[in-house]
């Protein structure tokens, strides 16, 4: 059984999945997700409820299952290294992230995998930054991508707030 709940952010809606033993997916829905489950799931609480500690600044680490769902090696490796190596307030390279994945993924298809994190915040990918800049970011409401990054970041300590 799936279990879906969704929580008000500053960078928009978040829907998030559970099975009732892992996270499954977070993201930005186009339409909310109504609350879906015959009974309640003590984890999809918990998540959500990181969640908002997360977003009103009271935490920096996650504390939950997560399952990728079905992914080839190197993109489980790359992403498990996305989570345990860059913390809250942090930043890595796309060739830096493919450095510590051990894989002999390019930076350009670090960004590739980035784009597919099926659980984003959580499983960090806006810590994901190009070499010379930004790079992009696929999470926040449709064509507000690196705002979201940008505001992410900010959030963390990772960016300075912009002035304007």
């Amino acid at each position: 059984m799936i279990f879906t709940g969704s929580v008000a952010t500053p960078v928009g809606v978040l829907a998030v999945q559970s099975d009732g033993a892992a996270i499954r997916r977070v993201g930005w829905p186009v339409v909310p997700a109504p609350e879906r489950g015959g009974r309640a799931d003590p984890l999809l609480a918990e998540a959500l409820r990181q969640l908002r500690e997360y977003f009103s600044g009271e935490r920096t680490e996650f504390d939950l299952p997560l399952d990728l769902g079905p992914q080839t090696e190197v993109t489980r490796a790359v992403l498990m290294a996305l989570y345990d190596t860059v913390g809250h307030g942090e930043t890595v390279t796309y060739g830096e992230l493919a450095e510590r994945s051990g894989t002999a993924v390019p930076a350009r298809g670090i960004g590739s995998i980035m784009g597919a994190n099926p659980i984003p915040i959580i499983v960090p990918c806006h810590r994901v930054v190009a070499s010379d800049g930004l790079g992009g970011y696929s999470g926040g409401a449709p064509g507000e991508g690196l705002v979201t990054k940008r505001w992410l970041l900010e959030h963390e300590g990772a960016l300075p707030a912009a002035l304007f």
